[in-house]
């Protein structure tokens, strides 16, 4: 078999040739700004408030790149006679996303959802000590955590919800039942006094 010579380099120019002619599909990305689908990895939000520290996130992170806090605080009892709990009270809560290879591990296993992706990624530093984020900057993602998306309309309905609206069905026919008792009751009371 003979082979042409420079077949290959002619296929190669021809190649070049069709994608030049073609329109760019490169986005100058600090100009433009990428439309990313909304449920992006970006970076993570604490919602302090719904954080017990029992610390799984901080366990269960394969890089060890979430810090953890906390002190005990004794709450007085709530009934006279009743005894007095203990909580865990968060001091610190930091994640060196210099170190986090963003697998959502932490927030998976957060039974709480104290943890979110936020589909910011704009958060580069000079300074790598920077990309330590304390919970008051970690905070500050929720605001850019963006909806759930909505339920499928022709999708089941959760078994939680269901059972709730059965046994609210019973305790609404049991106080229409008890209703109608007592108007039946009142109305032989009236005929008894006329």
């Amino acid at each position: 078999m003979m082979s042409v010579p420079f077949s290959g380099l002619a296929k190669g120019l021809a190649v070049t040739l069709r994608t030049m002619t073609k329109k760019t599909v490169t986005e100058q990305y600090p100009e433009v700004q990428p439309d990313l689908p909304p449920r992006t990895r970006g970076v993570i939000g604490l919602f302090e408030e719904n954080c017990t520290v029992c610390m799984l996130c901080a366990r269960e992170c394969p890089d060890w790149c979430i810090y953890i806090d906390s002190h005990k605080e004794t709450v007085p009892a709530a009934t006279p006679g009743g005894r007095e709990r203990s909580r865990n009270v968060l001091d610190r809560f930091a994640i060196d996303f210099s170190l986090c290879m963003y697998c959502g591990i932490c927030i998976e296993v957060c039974p709480f959802d104290a943890l979110f992706w936020s589909p910011e990624f704009e958060y580069a530093e000079t300074d790598i000590r920077e990309l330590t984020h304390e919970r008051d900057k970690l905070r500050e993602w929720m605001w850019t955590v963006p909806a759930p998306p909505a339920l499928d309309p022709h999708a089941e309905e959760p078994k939680e919800i269901a059972a709730a609206r059965k046994s609210a069905d019973k305790l609404a026919a049991a106080q229409a039942a008890e209703q109608a008792e007592e108007t039946a009751d009142q109305i032989p009371d009236q005929e008894g006094e006329q």
